[in-house]
């Protein structure tokens, strides 16, 4: 039989543990301590007694029961679990409670202010955002409109060559991008056909001067009475037809594009010549060739196109809405893709009579200056218009505007940290700046920089804009 002092209870195991620390531990000790200081002082103690029992199940292994052994190794487990998991509690308040106040608080946001449709910054936050402000400026505005174009040559300066009569090509004289002054000879062809109205011409002149030999003898054979007068009639017509004949072939040459002085050399030399010269109608710069040597050529084929390229048209399309701004003889400006920076001017030559039902345009010609040939054909360009000047126009940077519930708005500054969120009524942009047609007044100062961040307070807090 075991000896009673050998078994111990857990129970007056703690109470022998506990009145060991009754003294340092009284309860005036714990005064002035926070609830972090208690737990970590209780977790200090329960650490204390479950090394206490650590010493004295050894002693009691060989004296008391299993079941005593196995009921203190699992309260020394159990109590061991506690003395950690109150230990990191009493850590994190200890940590807690060390934080400074400004630590601690959140900062303050944006909050919206007494006056509806405003927004307020702390001095927090108007220090963390980079805010610009602009006024609101008044003046005269000249608006520019711009439409789409293209360079064409100017058709008053410009020629198909063509061939009045079939024929084959001899020689090519010039290539595309020669300039050749007027009458230049551009080609020659070698034409049968017009060798044969040459001939037909030369028979109708030895035809005419033969009748008109005949008409004189006639009228000397009748003054001397050897004729009747029937028969110098008769002569006389033959006279004429034969004239006819010959007015008729000529006609034919010039027709056929026989110039003048050939037709002279016809008369002097007799001589059939069946070359038909191509010239140039006037100065200008050979821009399309379509002709080769040994080919044959029709009367309906375009061998080359002669352009004076010194004034080019810009031809536009205008839509509906701005026809308005639109007036013959007008100045604009032509801004071509090539020449981005460049600004060249022009004169309007022609505004269009009817709008095209399919686009809804309305046909544009601007005559300009081109004597460095730096304009093309087909290039695109734009041409800007200057409407009237627009009196007493109010404009804002164009980086104030933003878009709102109920279409545009601006942030106007009303105070230190306060900001009116106004809903405006824009007109047209130019550059940088857009007209303001409602909504603010003149002087008033927006939001430039910083516009973006103010609407994204706006709409966490649900402001609306004010109309």
């Amino acid at each position: 039989m075991l000896p009673a002092r050998c078994c111990i209870s857990p129970r007056s195991l703690f109470i022998t543990v506990a009145k060991g620390y009754e003294t340092a531990y009284s309860p005036s000790y714990y005064r002035g301590f926070s609830a972090a200081h208690l737990l970590l002082i209780f977790s200090w103690s329960l650490m204390t007694v479950r090394l206490r029992i650590s010493e004295w199940m050894p002693r009691a292994r060989g004296v008391c029961a299993d079941a005593w052994w196995i009921r203190m190794k699992s309260w020394k487990r159990g109590i061991g679990f506690l003395v950690v998991g109150l230990a990191a509690v009493a850590l994190a308040g200890l940590l807690a409670c060390e934080r400074t106040p400004d630590q601690a608080a959140e900062p303050k946001k944006a909050v919206v202010a007494d006056r509806p449709g405003v927004l307020r910054l702390t001095a927090e936050e108007l220090s963390r955002t980079a805010i610009e402000l602009a006024p609101v400026a008044r003046g005269a505005l000249l608006v520019p409109r711009e439409f789409p174009a293209t360079v064409q040559a100017n058709e008053n300066e410009l020629a198909e060559v063509t061939t009045l009569i079939r024929g084959r090509v001899v020689k090519v004289h010039v290539d595309v991008g020669q300039d050749v002054k007027k009458d230049a000879l551009l080609a020659t062809l070698h034409s049968t056909d017009l060798g044969v109205a040459e001939g037909a011409y030369l028979k109708s002149a030895a035809k005419l001067h033969e009748a008109e030999l005949a008409f004189e003898r006639a009228r000397e054979l009748h003054e001397q009475k050897v004729v009747s007068l029937a028969e110098l009639q008769r002569r006389e017509a033959t006279m004429k037809t034969v004239r006819a004949e010959a007015r008729e072939a000529r006609n034919r040459l010039e027709l056929l594009g026989v110039p003048r002085e050939e037709i002279e050399r016809l008369d002097r030399e007799d001589t059939i010549k069946a070359d038909v010269p191509l010239r140039a109608p006037f100065d200008g710069r050979v821009i399309m060739r379509n002709i080769t040597r040994g080919e044959v050529v029709e009367m309906e084929q375009k061998l080359f196109t002669v352009a004076d390229l010194s004034d080019v048209w810009v031809v536009g399309n205008v839509p509906e809405k701005d026809v308005q701004y639109i007036r013959k003889d007008q100045k604009v400006d032509v801004i071509v893709s090539a020449y981005p920076h460049a600004i060249i001017p022009g004169t309007i030559t022609y505004i269009g009579d009817v709008i095209n039902p399919a686009t809804r345009t309305m046909r544009l010609r601007v005559t300009v200056s081109n004597p460095g040939r730096l304009l093309k054909p087909e290039m695109f360009a734009t041409v800007r218009v200057h409407a009237a000047a627009t009196p007493e126009a109010l404009t804002v940077p164009l980086a104030a505007v933003q878009n709102g519930p109920a279409g545009k708005m601006v942030f106007v500054h009303r105070g230190t940290n306060d900001f009116e969120v106004r809903t405006v009524k824009v007109g047209s942009e130019q550059g940088e700046v857009v007209t303001v047609l409602e909504g603010v007044n003149a002087g008033e100062q927006v939001v430039t920089k910083g516009s973006f961040v103010l609407k994204s307070e706006m709409e966490r807090h649900k402001i609306e804009p004010t109309p």
